[in-house]
């Protein structure tokens, strides 16, 4: 089976070697990501920026000694990064998170067209973000949002739950949204790569 010029990149310098060769390395890597990159924007501009950055991204901080699958896998991560971060550096609403929306069902119904599909990547995406952060949080804190966005429960039926009063539950369930939008900020906010 014939080696990809691509595994070049984890054994050379990319600096050193020859003009044709750097151009034969690129051609290769565009065409290895552009598919799924293009499947995710919806964009031929769009796409090609996000070849550059990750290719850049690639060059400069590849790690040696990896096997040709380990490398392509290392080059689908690199790859997923940059639309990730794409999607958030062009989302301006990011950052106006609404006090009763914090947490988004997993169970949206989605549309295949190209808006409806960047939506739905950046609702997978936050899902997942999400997810993260309240595994980070206090267990209270991470119960309480549970209980009133993946359980719907009112305040009322939350303080029965949880033997306490409905005071007590909106006060920690403000302090447990507030401190899970600070998470969201951190990971989300325009002070991101």
């Amino acid at each position: 089976m014939k080696q990809s010029k691509l595994f070049l990149l984890s054994s050379t310098d990319f600096q050193a070697l020859s003009a044709q060769l750097q151009e034969d390395i690129y051609n290769e890597y565009y065409q290895f990501v552009y598919s799924s990159i293009i499947f995710m924007v919806r964009d031929h501009a769009t796409t090609e920026d996000i070849i550059q950055v990750s290719f850049l991204k690639v060059i400069q901080k590849i790690p040696h000694g990896l096997t040709e699958i380990q490398l392509k896998g290392w080059i689908k991560v690199v790859v997923r990064n940059c639309v990730h971060n794409y999607f958030r550096k062009t989302k301006k609403s990011r950052n106006d998170i609404d006090s009763d929306s914090v947490y988004i069902s997993e169970s949206i119904v989605y549309a295949t067209e190209s808006a409806s599909l960047e939506r739905e990547i950046e609702t997978k995406l936050m899902t997942e973000e999400i997810g993260q952060c309240l595994n980070e949080m206090k267990p209270e804190y991470k119960a309480l949002i549970e209980l009133r966005w993946k359980k719907d429960l009112s305040y009322r039926e939350m303080a029965t739950e949880l033997d306490t009063s409905e005071d007590t539950v909106k006060y920690k369930l403000y302090r447990a949204r507030e401190a899970l939008k600070k998470k969201l900020f951190k990971r989300w906010g325009d002070s991101i790569e």
